[in-house]
């Protein structure tokens, strides 16, 4: 169950100090991404304005703080995968286990739908075992959300002087007929989404 007061909303300008340290944790204490440095502000905000420009980036806030973020990028660049996107969710690690990746995702994933997207697909490092840089949380949460393992790729990352697994995971979250509906991208929508959304509109400003 959702913790009250969350809501979820667009990613604005002002945000991007607060949730490039929330994945700094991530890169620097995790093994759940594999990068070794941590972008600086101003080049997360870059990532984030490139993302929009055709995805959804929405960001989970209670009484004035962000809790975290989830993105939906391209699953391939070619355009027969345009009905595939990739997932992306980073929490502020006391956030966790709220409700509140959950609500990200629900939002997420009705802007796919609405976009034409129908498959979704998760890319998770997961250890051989636990231990203190990885566990199998992220993947947990992934089929708790609806996704299955379509993939696995053995030994393909080394950080902190260790080998982690990576797998990916997919959801399907409408039909594929012979007509599918076109690929909208998100801004075309926007508006559109967040009026039909107000659940999760109530703290954003537009």
């Amino acid at each position: 169950m959702a913790d009250a007061g969350i809501c979820i909303r667009p990613v604005q300008r002002n945000d991007m100090e607060a949730l490039s340290e929330i994945y700094r944790h991530y890169v620097e204490r995790t093994a759940v991404t594999f990068e070794y440095e941590a972008p600086s502000a101003a080049a997360f905000a870059a990532r984030a304005e490139e993302t929009q420009l055709r995805y959804p980036f929405f960001a989970a806030e209670k009484e004035g703080r962000l809790l975290g973020y989830a993105y939906a990028g391209p699953f391939h660049p070619r355009i027969a995968y345009v009905r595939s996107s990739e997932l992306t969710i980073y929490l502020a690690p006391d956030a966790r286990g709220k409700g509140t990746g959950r609500m990200l995702y629900a939002a997420l994933e009705e802007a796919l739908r609405r976009m034409g997207v129908l498959n979704l697909y998760a890319c998770i490092a997961v250890p051989e075992q636990a231990d203190e840089y990885l566990d199998f949380s992220s993947e947990a949460f992934h089929t708790a959300m609806g996704f299955r393992r379509a993939g696995f790729f053995e030994n393909c990352g080394y950080k902190f002087g260790r080998w982690y697994h990576m797998i990916w995971m997919e959801k399907m979250i409408g039909s594929h007929g012979e007509s599918p509906a076109p690929f909208t991208p998100f801004p075309e929508l926007r508006d559109a989404f967040w009026e039909k959304q107000r659940r999760f509109s109530e703290c954003w400003t537009r």
